[in-house]
């Protein structure tokens, strides 16, 4: 399976600065990742921590917190789990909370529902 990039801001889920940042869309992921660096910059914190096993074996305890996320056409609070320098993915509960699927062979996301009416 391919990967490709996304670009998104990232901020506090109760309002600021946002960052522009770009992330591998990363649908084997559970939750999306953002260096704990950048997320301490935009004082996000961790609410809890969590185990978690990554594709090459390894298992690590990092911390969970919540992330405003802003995707283009899309704004919400997601999971966020503080990770490496290194590490930007948008993980699949994003894309669940945004009702988005990865399009791997187009390097794009799609939306699941078709139209959403207000109330």
């Amino acid at each position: 399976m391919s990967t490709f990039n996304v670009t998104m801001e990232v901020g506090h889920p109760d309002g600021g600065d946002r960052v522009g940042v770009s992330a591998v869309v990363d649908t084997g992921s559970f939750h999306t990742m953002l260096p704990e660096s950048l997320l301490t910059q935009i004082r996000i914190h961790p609410r809890l921590e969590q185990g978690f096993r990554f594709a090459d074996g390894n298992e690590m305890t990092l911390g969970v917190g919540f992330c405003r996320i802003v995707l283009p056409g899309y704004d919400g609070i997601c999971p966020v789990v503080f990770g490496p320098d290194d590490k930007y993915l948008l993980g699949a509960t994003t894309l669940e909370i945004f009702s988005l699927a990865a399009d791997p062979v187009n390097h794009k996301l799609l939306p699941v529902i078709r139209e959403v009416r207000p109330i």
